[in-house]
């Protein structure tokens, strides 16, 4: 069996990836997946954590997350695609819209 540090490792590396992707990179949509990045690294510890004290609340925590991330993907999508179609680009330095 594998020991429930390994997979609390690769949730946080995981998580780390994530956040250095919103940090670094300028592009939205890198940006976008790098949230879902994020958000999966949770789910993995979410489960793990509930194999490990033998629950299944942590599986079904990550059953509504993943709702609310699929939600969150069409809509986040749809905000993207209508910003590049009316300001020409996805680069976050240049989107200053709620700006006066």
């Amino acid at each position: 069996m594998t020991p429930i540090s390994y997979y609390l490792a690769l949730s946080a590396i995981l998580f780390a990836v994530g956040v250095a992707g919103v940090l670094i990179r300028r592009n939205v949509i890198v940006m976008f997946l790098a949230i879902e990045l994020m958000l999966n690294a949770v789910n993995l510890a979410l489960v793990a954590l509930g194999r490990r004290i033998g629950s299944m609340d942590g599986q079904v925590i990550v059953f509504f997350v993943m709702t609310v991330a699929a939600a969150e993907a069409a809509v986040g999508l749809a905000i993207i695609i209508s910003i590049f179609r009316n300001r020409g680009t996805v680069n976050a330095d240049e989107l200053n819209l709620l700006r006066w």
